[in-house]
């Protein structure tokens, strides 16, 4: 079921998601200093290309000053736009039935959108996981 949720996914938004999140890296690495946000940009379009069934939680030790003001930074720069695109992306997948899925995959990006300094990608057993740890 996973797996055809996340090819249904990559048809119906998750590629280009994806391919903005990995534009905002590469722009992020050629910046020497937002290098961090350019990988943390990196990990979550991995994440947005085969969101179900995986769930993001707290690095070990990665809750720190430095994380902390980097999230303070990536939120006011861009985290706040992104999730209202996450918000609205969702509520036109939510029309369809087939798309309430999509629309539940795209509102787990959001906290990994808003502060995503710290985070790790891990997979789950459900393809619904809503939890953020």
């Amino acid at each position: 079921m996973k797996t055809l949720l996340n090819i249904i996914w990559l048809v119906f938004g998750g590629l280009w998601l994806a391919l903005g999140y990995f534009l905002a890296g590469i722009i992020c690495c050629l910046l020497i200093v937002t290098i961090p946000w350019g990988i943390a940009s990196f990990r979550i379009a991995a994440y947005t290309l085969w969101p179900f069934g995986r769930m993001v939680v707290d690095k070990p030790g990665g809750t720190g000053v430095f994380p902390l003001l980097g999230n303070v930074i990536w939120l006011v720069v861009a985290g706040i736009w992104i999730a209202i695109g996450h918000v609205v992306t969702a509520f036109a997948m939510a029309v369809t039935i087939i798309g309430i899925p999509l629309a539940i995959a795209n509102l787990k990006l959001i906290p990994v959108s808003l502060m995503p300094l710290g985070k790790q990608i891990v997979p789950t057993n459900s393809p619904f996981v809503t939890a953020y740890r």
